[in-house]
């Protein structure tokens, strides 16, 4: 390869642009797998990045893409080799090491996995972090002795990609799902991904005191703030709550009480250095009992490149649902 385009990110007298450039391999940061790119996603972390609004980018000018899929160019591994289907996501993919967002990305070896048999390229962008980071909230979830008898699992943030991945594969794996909103019009759309009942954050009471009358079997959270404070008061005993997100605030205000009195778990979920071994069962979960039934359906567009930043602005305005796949590509091998 000669020259190739790729959507960088870099800091211009204190300003953040984002904008296609050419680039040379040599331009990439180090690593012994080359893969030739064909999807990636758009994530809220991509829009944090792309537009400077978040500290996300540790050194500049880097490509953006917390994600990708592709084929194996070329490897000084013996693991991986030309032709070989694989993805890649987390680690510091996008943040301080060259992203997905170019034609040819370069990675180390131990940050590859192979894509799953019954997963296509596209599939696994479609799912991508936001889907990961689901399934690996609900195994830790499982591990820690979550089960569907135990009661109703709520899942915060439900219209985002993760809330969507989170709600149709509890609904498959038998779990009674609650999805907390605050978009009344997507109220159809969350049903039919599995939702049994659907909470608006509008009307939510949440109440003071340190324990409140038990709700919920579990939940999964991708807010934080107020909203996983009030979790950790409504969560019956013995319940799990999984913690992925930050949106609605950094900060927990809550008593020790829930944990020694009910027995609650807070479970952290962080997806970018999950261990490699979990990661591969994860995707192989993905492609098995953990596949999303609607996937079509939560996938609500596929972009190029040169159509990133209005997606970004959308998902920075809270008016993106679900999960936007991005065609670097776009020939499906």
């Amino acid at each position: 390869m000669e020259s190739f385009r790729g959507f960088r990110i870099d800091q211009e007298k204190g300003a953040i642009h984002a904008r296609l450039e050419t680039l040379r391999l040599e331009d990439l940061a180090p690593g012994s797998v080359v893969i030739r790119s064909h999807y990636s996603s758009a994530n809220y972390k991509d829009a944090l990045a792309a537009t400077g609004k978040g500290k996300i980018l540790r050194r500049f000018p880097l490509v953006g893409g917390i994600d990708v899929s592709g084929v194996v160019e070329s490897s000084e591994d013996p693991r991986f080799h030309p032709g070989d289907k694989v993805l890649v996501t987390g680690y510091g993919l996008g943040s301080d090491h060259d992203g997905g967002y170019a034609d040819y990305v370069r990675v180390p070896a131990d940050w590859v996995v192979p894509v799953p048999e019954g997963l296509s390229l596209y599939d696994a962008m479609a799912l991508g972090t936001a889907g990961f980071t689901a399934a690996l909230a609900i195994q830790r979830m499982e591990d820690n002795g979550q089960k569907p008898d135990q009661g109703p699992i709520l899942v915060t943030g439900a219209t985002g990609g993760v809330g969507n991945l989170a709600i149709d594969m509890l609904a498959g794996l038998g779990y009674t799902v609650v999805a907390l909103t605050g978009k009344r019009e997507a109220a159809e759309d969350l049903k039919t991904l599995g939702a049994s009942q659907i909470l608006f954050r509008q009307t939510l009471e949440m109440g003071q005191h340190p324990l409140e009358k038990g709700q919920w079997g579990g939940a999964i959270d991708t807010v934080g703030g107020g909203i996983l404070g009030w979790l950790t008061r409504t969560v019956l005993p013995w319940g799990s709550i999984a913690s992925i997100g930050l949106a609605g605030g950094s900060e927990l205000h809550t008593t020790v009480m829930p944990f020694i009195l009910r027995g609650v778990s807070l479970l952290g979920i962080s997806s970018v250095d999950c261990p490699m071994l979990l990661r591969q069962h994860i995707w192989q979960r993905l492609a098995a009992d953990l596949r999303p039934r609607h996937l079509n359906q939560i996938v609500t567009g596929t972009v190029s490149l040169e159509e990133l930043l209005p997606v970004f602005e959308a998902m920075l305005a809270g008016t993106h649902r679900g999960r936007t796949v991005v065609s670097i590509r776009g020939d499906e091998v």
